[in-house]
């Protein structure tokens, strides 16, 4: 069964930064892509950024890009959210997703 558990949220200024971490278990984890996906309140849920199993493509929605960056760390299967420059549309609950399995979320809000 596999298993992803956020953390990291929380409340930051504008022009602030936090780390967004996903813990997965049940998977063979270096073997799968693994994305981070947000949805903000009365807004469809979006894709923020997708990282290859071995860590080595990472893709971007554009409204992130240059302020956002994905790794991991295959041998502790996890994988973490740089986020830099945050803007109050950054506001949203963050979702770590891997193979039709998503993680309870994270809630990080961008506010002064």
């Amino acid at each position: 069964q596999v298993q992803l558990v956020e953390s990291g949220g929380g409340l930051v200024q504008p022009g602030g930064s936090l780390r967004l971490f996903c813990a997965a278990s049940g998977i063979s984890f270096s073997s799968f892509a693994m994305s981070w996906y947000r949805q903000a309140p009365g807004k469809e849920r979006e894709l923020v950024g997708r990282i290859s199993g071995a860590g080595d493509i990472v893709n971007y929605a554009g409204s992130v890009q240059g302020r956002f960056t994905i790794t991991r760390d295959n041998a502790k299967n996890m994988v973490y959210l740089q986020m830099n420059s945050l803007k109050d549309e950054d506001t949203a609950v963050y979702y770590c997703y891997v193979r039709a399995n998503w993680g309870q979320g994270t809630q990080v809000t961008v506010s002064s």
